[in-house]
């Protein structure tokens, strides 16, 4: 009897769309894998005026998650673009809103990855990576970066991390992402999703 396929969630805040473009490549990294289909998922934007609200389904791209979907998950790919530093308040309130998916457990054990982009060449990808994989680590997550058997770490001349894909998009949201960083967020796709095949098959 075959088995269903894998649901690897493709969870991401684009304010500009440079890191929707990165989570559609990490995607398509999933979706090379067989037995596996990519859930691409996004969080509303949060408003600094309480009676803002956000339509119940976005105008165009990806549905809003909604907590079954990490249920649902065999594993998960965060993205967001970088606030000072830091992932953007839209994704760190979701996460926020999880505490009974962490007392459950419902993703312990299960992998992750984290991706990003940035306006500035150096504004932060790197502790923008490194702050995403905060709550994953405190909800069980097995996380997952990118060795340095991918030459193009060693190459890039633009995003690239071993921590997780990234992309410099420009201060006006603009630049064309590389090669290198298309192949590297193919290639984070595509571990994450072989990771879930190796861990069902151990299950």
């Amino acid at each position: 009897m075959n088995q269903p396929n894998l649901i690897i969630l493709v969870l991401f805040y684009s304010r500009h769309g440079a890191t929707r473009k990165l989570a559609e490549l990490i995607a398509q990294g999933i979706e090379s894998v067989p037995g596996c289909d990519a859930r691409l998922r996004t969080v509303p934007a949060v408003s600094t005026v309480a009676e803002a609200t956000e339509p119940e389904v976005p105008a165009d791209g990806a549905p809003y998650v909604e907590l079954d979907d990490l249920s649902e998950c065999a594993g998960i790919a965060v993205g967001s673009p970088t606030r000072f530093g830091n992932m953007a308040s839209a994704m760190k309130y979701f996460w926020d809103g999880t505490a009974t998916h962490w007392l459950s457990g419902t993703l312990a054990g299960k992998p992750a990855c984290v991706f990003t982009s940035t306006g500035s060449l150096h504004g932060g990808q790197e502790s923008t990576l490194l702050s995403m994989m905060i709550p994953l680590f405190h909800h069980g997550l097995m996380v997952l970066g990118l060795p340095y058997t991918h030459p193009e770490l060693m190459t890039t001349s633009s995003g690239g991390t071993p921590y997780g894909a990234s992309h410099w998009s420009g201060l006006d949201g603009k630049k064309t992402i590389t090669e290198d960083e298309k192949r590297l967020a193919v290639a984070l796709g595509r571990r994450l999703a072989e990771t879930a095949v190796k861990l069902r098959a151990v299950a």
